[in-house]
């Protein structure tokens, strides 16, 4: 009888799975299921990121794991964004060392066994306005703010009266050259969508400074 590890290798290349996904691929009873999880688990080969949710040890993976496109499954609809979305543009220089998303829910933080992410509540009108879907080499999807819609969330976050660019050159350290490529379009988009006074206020000062 193939052990779970061994069935997940085969039929899901990613490696990171979900409670009903075994049901699926094992079948029998629930004791039957629980029990190849539990032994999985006590061996090394599969991790518990949380209730339900579950990936290969990184020994057993066939490519590295995602932890961006994992975010999403561990708590959605949510989007990478904050100093994680700046981070993997390249905006800011330093290391990032915890995943940060924006949800729609209450915020909350997941300690796992891959890492930590962290989700904030951000009311906007629509919760994947000015949001990108990155494919990354191994074909899971990443769901990425633009630059633009990480800093209104940024603000937003951080309780932040921000109306000019100085801020973003000296506090985050974002050089003047990557702020010019923000496209005023987007900026209007994002207008729409917020409706935080201190965010409208950023965005207006950062178009008015891009113009």
């Amino acid at each position: 009888m193939q052990s779970l590890t061994e069935i997940i290798l085969e039929r899901v290349p990613h490696g990171v799975f979900t409670h009903t996904e075994v049901v699926l691929l094992v079948g029998g009873s629930p004791q039957r299921v629980y029990s190849l999880v539990k032994r999985a688990i006590r061996a090394g080969e599969v991790l518990h990121i949380r209730r339900g949710l579950y990936c290969l040890a990184p020994k057993y993976l066939r490519r590295p794991l995602s932890v961006m496109a994992l975010a999403q499954r561990v708590r959605g609809p949510s989007y990478i964004s904050l100093e994680s979305a700046l981070s993997r543009h390249g905006l800011i220089p330093e290391a990032v060392y915890a995943i940060m998303s924006v949800c729609d829910k209450r915020s909350c933080t997941f300690d796992t066994p891959v890492g930590r992410f962290q989700y904030v509540r951000v009311p906007q009108a629509t919760l994947y306005q000015q949001v990108e879907r990155i494919v990354e080499p191994g074909g899971e999807a990443v769901f990425l703010a633009t630059p633009a819609k990480a800093l209104a969330d940024y603000v937003y976050a951080r309780k932040l009266d921000w109306t000019t660019t100085d801020p973003l050159v000296v506090s985050l350290r974002i050089e003047p050259d990557r702020l010019r490529e923000i496209h005023t379009d987007d900026i209007d988009a994002l207008l729409a969508n917020y409706d935080s006074r201190r965010v409208q206020r950023f965005l207006k000062g950062l178009k008015k400074e891009l113009e």
